[in-house]
This record gives structure tokens, sequence and C-alpha cells, in this order.
């Protein structure tokens, strides 16, 4: 069967592939295989069971959109749903790029930034992302944009400046973000302050870069507020640019939904609006590690697509008015855009402020939130290769070659223990069965010793936040001991408190202030030299709106399905400003349960059940003024102070230690061949 007929197939029938064994993707009847290898992946990931509802959508231009990588470029090892690596989406572009040409339609991939902090690939090197960077740079990113995780260390913000800027040349946009040029002692531009071009098929794009108002860069660097960027004469100049404009781009590790505080988009989408009211604009955000679409106005719109290879953005536009561009802005034998642009009346929390354009539209949407897996992408490959090749590409091939490579070369696999199960941070109820702070209020407990004090009761106190992801059951290595805590705090304590007084600190704690629970990663989170002009800027900002998608995410159940399941797994369910039908992959909620800001566990106590006199005290250096605040509280007359302050164990072993240590006492049952399980939600 021709590759075309495999796409006309695809498209009448709606369905979706599925996957038997390592071998062979079939179409919905059984007829045509899609690939002979459909589990290229790493040698340890697992593959997806469940597929997309049906082909993508092509327009007159569209777009593949990653953000927040951090590093996450092996792909999830453990969860079936992302198992898909970096060379399964280089295969990927390629093949998406030749269907865009043989379409005669425009496609352009931007990323916006945060490929630092969150899993080993790049936080087991030195500097971080010294390995993950190269291996990103083999895909051919069309826009690209920095995010506040290239800017908190001063190596790291060099090294973006003088060698990962320079891979994309005027693709990289910094609009507002600058850097000391150390052979000139003079601030410059990261990157470029803007790219107008022309694409293949004719569009005039004009793009900015723009980084939210970050304030917790290190001293090198700059950031220029928003506000003050647009009153820029080389911005206003730009959008009055003198040659014709199609389409604005405007990228940004930046929130898209205005109403979040830390969103600058209103402000720039603003700016153009005023001065070009009915200019198309389309923008691309990050930050907030969520699925989100947005509506401005009806030649307005915005897209944020997810985290840690989770998620791959599809946004499909036709009817761009442009007088360079000749050919049919549908695209035939394919599906088209059909939506218009309409702010939501019910919440007007994107368009809030910003000025409408002032004429009909002929722009026509579609957005689609793709699951991070090889059959998701050999899929929408359908027709970019002949039936009796394969969807590997030779690159893609040799990128998913390097990372098995460089993660041997960094110990990734070595192995801790075999967790027994899934522990979710949202999934659960706050000490539930399930529940990972339920897990490490005895891990804490068990590891958490100081020898010569062992005697003495206990209380340690933790943040939540100091957890940044689930934990999935199966093999529990050196990688996994950065993606669940990667941060590096160290355990104080103020020896012999009264039991009366210290047992109130943790609900003093959870009823204050929010603590910074998500964690701002800062250079001293990860034991980098303090150069950090201040730690206020959170890595994971609280949702400050009601769409889901943080942690409503997929689990596929099984290892062999011959057709799509009917029943759909756990995973992402998400609403934005076009409703509920984005998500690629039809899945059933993850329920989302809050937890509070700090967690205690009691170590060393009386076994006849009575309260101890007095307890040691036992808190990350992160909290210590939290915990004396507290104190100071509940104390009548207190004057603990930081003074009385000591480490309760060397400052070597901290928030990234503890849980191997745990693993290495309490999961060597079925070691060194640990089950996997489904993962997170089921």
């Amino acid at each position: 069967m021709r590759a075309s007929h495999l796409l006309a197939l695809a498209a009448a029938t709606g369905a979706s592939w599925a996957c038997e064994g390592d071998h062979s993707c079939y179409g919905p009847q059984h007829d045509v295989v899609l690939t002979r290898n459909v589990r290229r992946m790493q040698p340890d990931a697992q593959n997806a069971t469940t597929g997309p509802k049906g082909p993508l959508e092509w327009g007159q231009i569209n777009f593949l959109h990653t953000t927040d990588t951090h590093g996450w470029l092996e792909g999830h090892i453990k969860e079936q749903n992302y198992g898909a690596d970096w060379g399964d989406y280089v295969s990927f572009t390629k093949h998406m790029k030749k269907n865009a040409k043989d379409l005669g339609v425009d496609l352009l991939l931007v990323d916006t930034g945060d490929l630092h902090d969150g899993a080993g690939l790049s936080d087991a090197t030195t500097p971080n992302g010294n390995v993950s960077n190269a291996i990103f740079e083999n895909v051919d990113y069309d826009l690209l944009t920095i995010g506040n995780h290239e800017l908190y260390v001063t190596e790291i913000a060099y090294e973006t400046f003088t060698n990962f800027s320079k891979v994309y040349g005027d693709r990289y946009l910094t609009s507002n973000v600058q850097i000391i040029n150390p052979a000139t002692g003079e601030y410059e531009y990261i990157g470029a302050k803007y790219r107008y071009f022309t694409t293949e098929q004719g569009l005039r794009i004009m793009s900015f870069g723009v980084l939210f108002d970050f304030t917790g860069n290190s001293n090198v660097s700059k950031v220029i507020k928003a506000a003050d960027l647009v009153q820029e004469s080389w911005f206003k100049a730009a959008i009055n640019y003198t040659e014709p404009i199609d389409l604005f781009v405007v990228i940004g590790h930046n929130p898209v939904r205005t109403n979040v505080s830390s969103s600058t988009f209103g402000t720039v989408v603003s700016a153009i609006r005023k001065i070009k009211p009915d200019v198309p604009i389309q923008g691309f955000g990050g930050h907030t590690h969520i699925r989100d679409f947005v509506v401005y106005d009806n030649k307005a719109t915005a897209l944020e697509s997810g985290r840690y290879c989770e998620t791959l953005g599809w946004l499909a536009l036709s009817g761009v008015p442009s007088s360079n561009y000749t050919t049919d802005t549908n695209p035939k034998g394919v599906p088209n855009p059909t939506r218009s642009a309409i702010p939501p009346a019910s919440t007007g929390t994107a368009s809030a402020g910003i000025p409408s354009s002032t004429t009909p539209s002929t722009l026509r949407y579609a957005r689609r939130y793709l699951d991070w897996n090889r059959p998701t992408f050999a899929y929408h490959a359908v027709g970019s290769q002949p039936y009796t090749s394969t969807f590997d590409t030779s690159t893609g091939l040799s990128v998913t070659s390097e990372i098995t490579a460089e993660r041997a070369k960094l110990n990734l696999t070595a192995l801790y223990g075999c967790a027994p199960r899934t522990y979710c941070q949202y999934c659960k109820p706050f000490l539930s069965d399930g529940n990972i702070f339920q897990l490490l209020q005895t891990a804490l407990a068990t590891v958490v010793v100081n020898e010569s004090r062992a005697d003495n009761p206990r209380l340690i106190i933790i943040n939540t936040g100091s957890v940044r992801f689930d934990l999935a059951q199966g093999p529990f290595t050196y990688d996994d001991s950065f993606i669940v805590s990667p941060f590096t705090d160290a355990f104080q304590y103020l020896a012999d408190v009264p039991y009366d007084q210290a047992s109130k600190v943790l609900d003093i704690l959870n009823a204050g202030p929010f603590q910074k629970k998500k964690r701002d990663l800062s250079t001293s989170d990860f034991d980098f030299a303090p150069m950090l002009a201040d730690r206020d800027i959170c890595l994971d900002p609280p949702l400050t709106h009601s769409y889901e998608g943080l942690h409503h995410r997929s689990v596929p159940k099984g290892s062999l399905v011959r057709r799509q399941s009917t029943a759909p797994s756990p995973g992402y369910t998400t609403t934005d400003d076009f409703g509920t039908d984005g998500d690629d992959t039809i899945h059933s909620k993850i329920p989302n349960f809050s937890q509070p800001n700090d967690l205690q566990a009691n170590a060393s106590f009386p076994t006849d059940g009575s309260e101890p006199e007095t307890v040691d005290l036992v808190f990350l250096d992160f909290i210590a003024d939290y915990i004396i605040d507290a104190l100071n509280s509940v104390a009548v007359g207190g004057n603990f102070s930081e003074d009385e302050v000591a480490y309760y164990l060397d400052k070597s072993f901290t928030t990234n230690s503890y849980l191997p240590a745990y693993a290495k006492i309490a999961w060597q049952e079925n070691v060194p061949d640990c089950p996997v399980g489904n993962g997170i939600g089921t």
C-alpha cells in the first residue's frame, strides 16, 4: 500500500494505530505495517499501548512546540505514554518536515526554553547541561528562546551565550535578555533581538522571544522588564518593519494565560496590537508546565505545551492574508483547521486589557497536545515514508544511541533498589497509600540519623517542594534520584527543644505563607557557587486558573494491544479556551489532591507511646528561618536564633541523598530484575 493510501486510510477511519511486541505497528484494519521497529527508544523504556484519536489538522502554517524539557531527553523510562526519547523526536521532525513540503505548507519547530535541571542526563554533568544540550541541538529548530533555568548559574548562562545560541544563530531569540560579554565588559543580547524571515511558502514573519520578568538570574545577565521592552525604539521599529509582516510569532518562557501573575504576554501582545491592530499574532509560551491554549482576540492566540518531554504541542493555522502567498491555504487530502478564535465569554482572563482586532477574521485554527511516545510519533508521521521503510532516520537512531551511551558513562542506570509500587505527589491524598510523602516519612525516620544522638527522640521536617516528581514502580536508579529530588538541601537541627513547643511547629508552617513550596531551582539548590541574586522565582508556579494538566498524567495499561483500546488510560485531561478536545490521546482523569507546605517524620520516640520531654528538631537548611520564626511564636519569651542551629548530619548528606540511602536498605527484593508497574494514576 502506498504512503498516500496510508494517510487516506488513517483520515477515513479516524482510528489509531496499535503496536504488537517490539516489531510492528498496524493500522486499524491490520492490513498495513507502519514501521518495522516501534521500540527503538531507550533499551529500558516502556512503549505506549494507546494511541491518537485521529489525524492532525494541517493548515497554511503549522507548528510543533516543545517547552520546559528540563533534561528529559531520554524520555520517561518507566512511563509508557512518554517513553520516546529525543532520537525518536528527531526522526519525527524529519518526517513531519517532509510531510509539510509534500503538502505545500509551512511547518516551524519552536522551543520556549528551560533545558536544564530535572533529569540525570542534564544534571549529572559539570556544567549542568554539558551533555544534554549537545543532544538537544540535533533538532533543527526554526525559533527558540531562553528560559530562566539558563540564567541562574553564571557558568550555564555563558555556555548558552557562547555555544548554544551560536548553534541556532538568529533563530535563538532573547528580546529582553542580555549578558556581559567578558571580552568587552559590555551588556549584549544573548541571542537575536528579533527575527524577520520569509517561510518556504512565502509567509513573512516577525518574531520576538520574551522571558517573563525574571529576577533570579546571576549578576552577569540582565532581564529587561516587558513594560520597558515595549517602549524601546528598536522594538517599535520592528513592529513597524520596513517590509510587510503577515504574521507575528511571539515566543517566550512565559505563561500564555495573562491572569497568571508572572505572565507578561499581555504586555507584549498589547504593544503589537496597538500598532498593528489587524495583523495575526501567534504566541508560544511555557514556564507553568501545563497544557493550555488561550484566545486573545479573533486574530491572536497562544499555545503552551506542558513539560518534561510529556507533551508535544501542535498548532495549525489557515487563512493568513498575504500578498506573497499564492498556494491554497488549506492543503488537500488531510483534515484542515476549522475553528475561529473567539475569546470565551465565561473566563475573559486571557484577553482582559488587550486591545482587540478591529476587523473580521479569515483565520482558522486547530490545536492538539500529543503524548510523547513512539506510536504517537509514528502514527502522525504516516505519509512521509513508504511502508517498506522504518520510522527511524539515521540521525534519530544516532541520537538514541548517543543517549544510551551517555547514560552509561554517567552511571545513570546504577541501581539502588526496586521501588515496590508507584508513589505520586498529587494523585493520592496526603499521607495515604501511594502518596510519596507517606513513603518519605518512613525514609526520613529510617536514614536521617545522627549516630551520636540516635537515642534522642527527633522530629524531622522537610518542605514538600523538595520533591519534584513522582516515583514510578520499578528500578530506583541514580537517574531517579535526580528526577524525584535533585536538590542539595542539608539537614540542620536545634537540640533538646521542649516537645510541647516543637510539636506545634508543623501546623504553624502549614498554616503559614506559601513558603516557595514548589521551589526555585537556584544555584544553592544544586550545590553550585552562590551567584544567585535572589530565590524568589518558583520552578512550578502555583496555578492561578482552573485549567487542568499539570498533574493529570498518562499511564496506559498492558504490554500488547492489537486494536485501539476502548477504555481510556489515566492521563492528561485538558480544558482550554477551545474546550476539552485538545488532547491527542483520550485519557481518563487522574485525581489531583492538594499537599501541605511541609512534612514531618517522628523517630526514636518512647516505645510505650508517651511523649518525650525534649526532641531534636531536625529540618532542612532551606527552611531554617521558617522553623525559628514558628518556634519563637509558640515559646513563651521565645528567643531561638540561627546561632543555635547546627548541622545534624554532614553537609554532603542532602535531600538528594536520603531516598537512595533508604532504597539500599528497604528495596532490595527483586534486585536486579525489578518489575515495572503501570505508572502514575492507575
